[in-house]
């Protein structure tokens, strides 16, 4: 028990205890809220704020919802577009693929059709009868020609009497081409000019078939470079790679003969005023070693340029004439202005007896020749640059015609043959207008027939055959619109002849070519021929009967100071 003094005490201080827990369980607000509490206006606060934050996320939420909608339909579209564009790719593909087997099947075919159509190609003919061209179907379209006599008599009034005259024109021509260069070597500087050799006689002046009138010489002039320099020929077939319209061009490259850089010797002579170096322009000064730009070649270029040597070779031959026209009484002119070799020799009675003098390179060691220009047609393309050079086989064409004439038959018709074709073909360009087919091309269908016939086919009473047979092949030649060179890529050609290897292995060089291309041109074309064998038998009975005189004589003797 406690002491009787602290009983007391110990009751009031749990009393006091008991009166605090008791207190505070009064006052605790949950238990008895008071009226003036402030809770209901703080709830009411809190309930306003979050349905305003509920409604901002409801907005968020549509919000979202609608780019979620738009980026699907945006997404669905591409995948749309990808798929139509991979469909279109395929369809694309297919057809590109199609295209490209159809392309292929025709070529097949139309390479099937070149090498088995019924008639082998012109240039390919074997020498049996049923191979030539022309006698399957109506060959001429039905056109006939005249018999052998109508034939045989208008050779003998028309066209013999022209090769008398050629001889004459021959004769008269070439000496005075002689004296001509021969003044022109006198006014070079052997150390520093270009060396003019001796001329030569090339086309059908020299081959014995020219009928028609005017009677034109076609004379070649080679000329080399002064030493140490030598010309370098390229051909196209030597391995640069060239469009097929300049196959049979070349070009020409000035080197020195030691292998030293170009350079001009002229600077080291000392020329009079009046002296032309020939390696230069007129207005040119000695360029510096290694100096091009002044020089006969393209500027800034080591190949021999086709207009300089054109300009040279014009200002070489006024200056010769000028130095012996005290001599002759006739006067020379420059015929044609974009043909500086184009010459005229004007006789004081009116009478006028056109040549041609053409500078040319000899390639190599050969018969084959550089010309700087020809006489055009209208089926033949020009140079693309003035380096390129045409390709002349003229000398080889003559040498080939002198020895085939040895294996003929006394009389051979062969040549009468082109002098008829060659005169039908020129009346009727004068008629119509010229069109692209030309005398070269019936001379190189003749080349080939002489390669396919016997000897003993040229006979002179067979002149009707062969003139048929020729136009012929003319004819299938037109309609195939394929001629090939008779040299280039030929191996039936003799090799007697000498050609160079690289022209024999080259690709045959289809003298048609353009035809392909112009259309209006070989429309024309077909349309002359066919119009010229129509009219073939009207022009050979009138000029039968009556030989005009539309041609230029050569005078009796010529007057020589």
């Amino acid at each position: 028990m406690f002491p009787p003094g602290k009983a007391p005490t110990m009751a009031m201080g749990l009393f006091r205890v008991c009166l605090v827990v008791v207190t505070a369980i009064i006052n605790h607000p949950l238990l008895f809220p008071r009226e003036n509490a402030t809770v209901p206006e703080n709830e009411e606060e809190i309930i306003r704020k979050m349905q305003a934050h509920q409604e901002k996320l409801q907005l968020e939420q549509l919000r979202l919802e609608e780019e979620v909608a738009r980026l699907a339909a945006e997404k669905e579209a591409l995948e749309q577009v990808a798929e139509e564009s991979r469909q279109q790719n395929e369809t694309r593909v297919a057809w590109d693929l199609w295209s490209t087997l159809c392309m292929i099947l025709f070529l097949m075919i139309e390479v099937w059709r070149q090498d088995h159509q019924e008639g082998p190609s012109p240039e390919c003919l074997g020498g049996e009868e049923d191979e030539l061209p022309g006698l399957g179907g109506a060959p001429l379209q039905g056109l006939t020609l005249p018999n052998k006599a109508t034939l045989g008599h208008f050779y003998e009034r028309c066209i013999r009497g022209a090769t008398a005259d050629a001889a004459r024109t021959r004769e008269f021509l070439e000496g005075f081409v002689d004296d001509l260069l021969e003044a022109l070597r006198s006014l070079c500087n052997r150390d520093t000019d270009m060396e003019v050799e001796d001329f030569i006689g090339v086309d059908s002046m020299y081959e014995n078939w020219q009928v028609d009138r005017p009677l034109l010489c076609h004379l070649f002039v080679p000329f080399t470079p002064p030493e140490p320099y030598r010309f370098h020929p390229e051909l196209w077939c030597s391995g640069r790679s060239v469009p097929l319209d300049r196959q049979g061009y070349g070009q020409i490259k000035v080197v020195r003969a030691d292998g030293d850089t170009l350079s001009c010797i002229c600077g080291k002579t000392k020329l009079g005023e009046d002296m032309l170096c020939l390696l230069h322009g007129r207005n040119s000064m000695a360029p510096p070693c290694g100096d091009m730009e002044n020089l006969l070649c393209a500027t800034d270029s080591l190949y021999l340029d086709t207009m300089q040597v054109m300009k040279w070779f014009q200002t070489a031959l006024t200056r010769a004439w000028h130095g012996i026209a005290h001599k002759y009484e006739f006067d020379l002119a420059f015929g044609q202005l974009d043909s500086p070799g184009s010459l005229k020799i004007k006789f004081r009675s009116g009478k006028f007896m056109p040549f041609n003098l053409i500078p040319v390179i000899q390639c190599d060691d050969s018969d084959l020749y550089f010309v700087s220009h020809l006489p055009r047609e209208p089926s033949e393309g020009t140079p693309a640059s003035s380096t390129d050079w045409l390709l002349s086989f003229a000398v080889y064409e003559r040498h080939f015609l002198r020895t085939t004439l040895k294996a003929l038959p006394e009389g051979a018709c062969h040549l009468s043959c082109l002098q008829i074709a060659s005169f039908l073909l020129s009346k009727q360009s004068r008629l119509t207008g010229p069109s692209g087919l030309s005398s070269y091309h019936l001379k190189t269908a003749l080349l080939h027939l002489l390669l396919l016939r016997q000897a003993a086919d040229w006979k002179a009473g067979q002149l009707d055959a062969r003139l048929h047979e020729l136009l012929c092949f003319l004819e299938k030649s037109l309609l195939e619109k394929k001629l090939h060179h008779f040299f280039i890529g030929n191996r039936k050609v003799p090799e007697a002849m000498g050609l160079p290897e690289a022209v024999l292995r080259a690709e045959p060089l289809n003298l048609f070519r353009p035809f392909v291309l112009q259309r209006s041109l070989y429309r024309k074309t077909l349309d002359s021929f066919y119009e010229m064998l129509k009219n073939a038998p009207a022009l050979i009975s009138e000029y039968s009967l009556h030989v005009p005189s539309d041609h230029t004589s050569l005078p009796q003797k010529a007057d020589v100071l």
